[in-house]
């Protein structure tokens, strides 16, 4: 079969019409930011939604302004909406029943008339059949089928989704509009503060305007997922807002923004942590750093402007970050320039690499040749006049590999000889560049205790009520432990 591209089905209207409403509910999770003030939507939004056996890419577009309006970002979002309706296939036009025509939905519709394209016109906020006697003032609009809906109710999604696809189907050769789907190779999340260039990188991966570029911090609100293709292969890159100081964020907007940026990061394959090669690193990036090892998440800084450095060495900027995160020594560094395209193919090949290291799979003898040579090179010190001993080690699971060592006792095992084995596991393991995470158990203790509980044939003896409550104690120390083990 031959493929075709996706087809794209833009949703456009004026400010405050409940696109992005309706953009959460046809997609079925919350992506776009949701606020009663107008032109919190900037950039093009883009997710995949399947309307029967077909697929398509639905995309949120800022509010059309009346026109010679003027604001901080005005051009960039109708460059935004321009783009969006040029790639379309199907257009949404959004109204609202509740405000009635305005003449701000006329004149949409007037700019709407020179495209020839199918445009369904969406009243939206129909949340009873009462309210959809009053839309039939928009069919003055000229736009055919009118379809009533009601995000915030779920009204009328099965018929507005039957729409879309009979207009794609419409104009299409192929009447299944069967598009077939790869799979996605890598998902990348591309966090930092803000103005560090996260959005020209995603333009120059694209090698496409997709995101607003600005000078302006807090450019992007949402967290936009950008499907694109390199090399035959399908990735999906994840542009968060930058984010700030929990003591700055000065609005909901923001407030999701940064809730959106935290989910993005759990979502991803690898996170890329966007760093500007002339500001210093600050407590945000310190802060943004550990929520990603928290994660255990493969990551890589990138210090981006770095034509703004030269001469400088990238050997200085690297101990500078070395020193900086000492826990994170094993995060590879890179150094780009999005604005000119400068070292993001490599970026790209890194990020693979990192995935493909994560999700590695040593062998139990393999892991245990390394674990006594480690034994060998630094045994544990001695802790509450006891020898630390580890008996054997196993991984559990991948991305990210999860190692158990099963020891005498987890407590003879201090963080510092932890970091230790580590250490060595990302020298001697193919998991060099990305975060292990390490569970220490104590080895058998769990089948004398289920020994111990087995019934007899001899008479129990007596226990006091001092012996009793120690019994207790350690059953329920036993029983966290145990726990432990079968959350990992």
């Amino acid at each position: 079969m031959i493929e075709k591209p996706i087809p794209v089905v833009a949703i456009i209207g004026r400010p405050n019409v409940g696109k992005s409403s309706l953009f959460n509910w046809l997609a079925g999770r919350r992506i776009a930011i949701v606020e009663p003030s107008a032109g919190v939507t900037r950039d093009r939004l883009m997710t995949l939604v399947q309307a029967h056996d077909q697929f398509f890419e639905l995309v949120d577009t800022g509010g059309i302004a009346a026109k010679g309006a003027s604001g901080d970002f005005a051009e960039d979002v109708e460059r935004q909406i321009q783009i969006a309706l040029q790639q379309a296939q199907v257009i949404l036009f959004v109204v609202d029943v509740r405000a009635g025509l305005t003449p701000l939905d006329e004149e949409v519709a007037k700019r709407l008339r020179p495209v020839d394209k199918p445009i369904l016109c969406v009243v939206n906020k129909c949340d009873t059949p009462e309210l959809e006697a009053n839309a039939a003032e928009f069919y003055q609009l000229g736009r055919e089928p009118v379809v009533y809906v009601s995000a915030m109710q779920n009204r009328g999604k099965e018929e507005l989704l039957d729409q879309i696809h009979q207009a794609m189907a419409g104009g299409s050769s192929d009447p299944t509009g069967s598009v077939p789907m790869k799979d996605v190779t890598l998902k990348l999340a591309i966090v930092g503060r803000r103005n560090t260039g996260k959005s020209t990188f995603i333009n120059s991966l694209v090698k496409a305007e997709r995101m607003i570029v600005s000078e302006t911090p807090g450019t992007t609100r949402d967290s936009v997922d950008v499907r694109f293709e390199r090399d035959g292969q399908v990735f999906i890159a994840i542009d968060t807002a930058g984010v700030r100081r929990k003591s700055s964020i000065q609005s909901n907007v923001e407030f999701y923004s940064l809730a959106r940026a935290e989910r993005s990061i759990r979502r991803a394959d690898v996170v890329l942590h966007f760093m500007d090669a002339h500001e210093r690193i600050s407590k945000v990036d310190k802060q943004l750093a550990s929520y990603i090892l928290d994660e255990h998440k493969p990551a890589i800084f990138v210090v981006n402007k770095w034509d703004l450095m030269r001469p400088m060495a990238t050997g200085e900027w690297g101990e500078y970050l070395r020193a900086t995160f000492p826990s994170l020594a094993f995060v590879p560094i890179a150094f780009i320039t999005a604005k000119n395209g400068k070292n993001v193919q490599t970026l790209l090949n890194l990020a693979q690499n990192l995935y493909k290291q994560a999700r590695a799979r040593v062998s139990t003898g393999e892991l245990n040749r390394v674990v006594r040579w480690a034994l060998e090179q630094q045994s544990p010190p001695m802790r509450q006049n006891r020898r630390p001993k580890l008996y054997y080690a196993t991984q559990v699971s991948v991305h990210p590999p999860t190692l158990v060592l099963f020891t005498n006792g987890p407590e003879l095992f201090d963080n510092t000889y932890r970091r230790y084995l580590e250490t060595v596991f990302h020298d001697h393991l193919p998991f060099h560049d990305v975060a292990i995470k390490l569970y220490v158990r104590h080895k058998g203790r769990e089948s004398r205790e289920s020994k111990s509980a087995a019934p007899s044939g001899r008479a129990r003896r007596p226990v006091s009520k001092s012996r009793a409550g120690t019994a207790k104690k350690q059953k329920a120390g036993t029983a966290r432990q145990s726990q432990l083990w079968k959350d990992v």
